[in-house]
């Protein structure tokens, strides 16, 4: 259902019948794990009007994989990151 390099592939998925029969199907909740226990490969300053993208591509190499960084850092919005000086820890990517 997802790229093998989603945060989401990993998930089960689900399906809920409705009493009309009508099935749905869904993946489960993914929780966020402990940033600070996620080991990091650097630490990197938010540039002037730097978008995590861009510094994920220049640092991880693929700019979808965003959500890694968001996770060092525990943020649940990535926009929250993009702070002007902000040092940011870059996880090693895990399986």
């Amino acid at each position: 259902m997802f790229d093998f390099t989603s945060r989401y592939a990993k998930l089960p998925t689900f399906t809920y019948t409705a009493p009309n029969g009508q099935v749905s199907s869904y993946v489960g909740r993914r929780f966020l794990p402990d940033g600070e226990s996620l080991p990091v490969l650097a630490q990197v300053t938010v540039g002037a009007r730097e978008r995590l993208d861009l510094l994920t591509y220049r640092t991880l190499g693929d700019p979808l994989q965003f959500w890694r960084i968001a996770d060092a850092n525990n943020a649940i919005n990535p926009f929250d990151l993009e702070e002007d000086g902000r040092t940011l820890r870059v996880p090693v990517p895990q399986p």
